[in-house]
């Protein structure tokens, strides 16, 4: 593979040792690999080398991932950014999203899951340039409230929930070889891992839910046909429901579909 057809990853972090950990995990001939000590560094590098994907922490001294982001997007919007935080709050994870974050790693995470998320960075970019037939079709209704990237949730007659997953977050999976849901009777948390799903590639692809409860059904469906998932993501091919803990609170977070 010649130079001009590698992708360009910059990872940014204060300490050099999760630097040089975050390149090992993701290394590959594909790929060419940058470091940079702090935000003010990759602004620089970014300055004079445009970087398709940019990993860096959300917390370093000076110039904050947050503020990294901004400075980024300002240049180079189709730069993905991939923020790796140790608070994985809702509304931390909403605003570098909102902000144009592809999307948030909290820690401690395994290599796989940084690789997983690289991957699916990368195909979310290929499928904005091609498309994809059949997906770009299905559109979210109004009364929605979702975590942008990644799940929607709906208020049900008798304060139940229904979670389902976004289109966009099937844009950048590709084809679905399987789905993991929570069981019945456990206990899933805004902004944490609420299901999986794993593409032809075996990358395993984490969801994060965006309501707080104990699951009461699970969409049974799904296990027999992932294709329902792509078909109709915000009907048939819903994920689970539950008792929320706090939902009007949740929603405070979240963006409403209209």
């Amino acid at each position: 593979m010649t130079d001009k057809n590698k992708k360009n990853i910059l990872v940014v972090d204060d300490e050099i040792t999760v630097c040089k950990s975050i390149r090992q995990a993701i290394a590959g001939d594909e790929y060419e690999i940058d470091l940079a000590l702090s935000g003010e560094e990759a602004l620089k590098k970014d300055d004079e080398k445009k970087y398709d994907l940019i990993i860096t922490d959300l917390m370093m001294p000076g110039i904050s991932g947050l503020d990294l982001l901004k400075g980024i997007k300002d240049k180079n919007s189709k730069a993905k950014v991939i923020m790796v935080t140790g608070y994985p709050t809702i509304k931390t994870a909403v605003q570098s999203v909102k902000m144009g974050a592809f999307d948030y790693l909290p820690k401690p995470f395994t290599p796989a899951d940084l690789r997983s998320l690289v991957s699916r960075a990368f195909k979310a970019a290929v499928s904005e340039e091609r498309g994809e037939e059949g997906i770009e079709a299905v559109e979210m209704p109004a009364g929605l409230y979702y975590m942008l990237g990644h799940a929607w949730v709906k208020k049900e007659a008798g304060g139940q929930a229904t979670i389902g997953v976004l289109n966009d977050f099937l844009k950048s999976v590709g084809i679905i070889t399987q789905v993991d849901l929570p069981n019945i009777g456990d206990k899933v948390s805004q902004g944490e891992v609420c299901g999986k799903v794993m593409d032809a590639e075996k990358f395993v692809h984490r969801i994060w839910s965006p309501a707080t409860g104990r699951v009461v059904e699970t969409n049974i469906k799904l296990k027999e046909d992932q294709s329902l998932l792509r078909k109709n993501p915000y009907q048939e091919g819903w994920l689970f429901r539950i008792e929320p803990t706090d939902l009007e609170e949740d929603l405070k977070g979240l963006i409403l579909s209209k």
